[in-house]
């Protein structure tokens, strides 16, 4: 099977087994029952930007971009397949911390505020942004020039697949809880679900950054934990589905 099909059959498996979840659980279908038309737009458009135009992009527009600009670089990085996921797991992991954390200063908070407007944490609300929003995170561009700089990308595509993936759970509102056996194998250094709720917090949203992992939050000193969930998730703007979308333009 062809890698990059692999990796996408990968992410919509995940996607597909997140939306079951919410499905089957009772709490969970009751909240999608009850969510609002206009959330279902933007999380159904967001998705869309996220899943199809943002791939089709790096695959084209800035692929080719990278082709122009450095025409004699294509598959000059002869690497381990170890090395070759590690940059994609790890290294893109921490300059996506410090691209998160610019998104939430003053003057990029316009851009991501949208994505705060998610009121219960539900797999459908991952890609909730502006259209523009992808334009200013590093995914877009650095995932295609790895892409092209490497003679075998196999490992590095694993290594994005997962990070797409785990991105999906952790906006899910699929918890492992703290008695559970893989919680506490996993909860030393992934970011988890009830990790990031509490970035979606009212009370205390400038916290645990990372996607991946948590080693950058401890180290830099933004990373939070508690044992209960916030009680209120999201922010209100008073923007239309439009102005959501579009924002700054309108």
């Amino acid at each position: 099977m062809d890698i990059q099909y692999f990796s996408q059959v990968m992410i919509f498996a995940a996607f597909i087994s997140l939306i079951g979840w919410n499905l089957i659980n009772r709490i969970s279908r009751n909240k999608l029952i009850i969510k609002k038309i206009e959330d279902w737009l933007i999380d159904g458009i967001g998705l869309t930007i996220q899943g199809i135009i943002i791939p089709l992009l790096q695959a084209t527009l800035v692929y080719s971009l990278y082709q122009h600009l450095l025409p004699h670089y294509q598959g000059c990085l002869k690497i381990s397949p170890i090395l070759a996921f590690i940059i994609s797991f790890i290294f893109i992991d921490y300059l996506y911390y410090w691209n998160h954390r610019l998104l939430h200063t003053q003057n990029f908070w316009k851009v991501h505020q949208v994505h705060h407007t998610i009121t219960d944490m539900d797999v459908l609300g991952t890609s909730r942004n502006t259209i523009w929003t992808s334009l200013f995170i590093i995914y877009l561009w650095i995932h295609p020039l790895f892409i092209y700089l490497l003679s075998d990308p196999t490992a590095y595509l694993l290594g994005m697949s997962l990070t797409s993936a785990l991105d999906l759970w952790r906006h899910s509102s699929f918890v492992i809880y703290n008695n559970h056996l893989l919680y506490q194998f996993l909860s030393p250094w992934l970011i988890l679900p009830q990790d990031h709720i509490w970035h979606h917090s009212r009370e205390n949203k400038h916290c645990n950054y990372g996607a991946n992992l948590k080693l950058w939050d401890k180290i830099h000193g933004t990373y939070y934990q508690n044992q209960e969930l916030p009680n209120t998730i999201g922010i209100d703007i008073s923007l239309n589905l439009l102005q959501r979308l579009l924002f700054p333009l309108l």
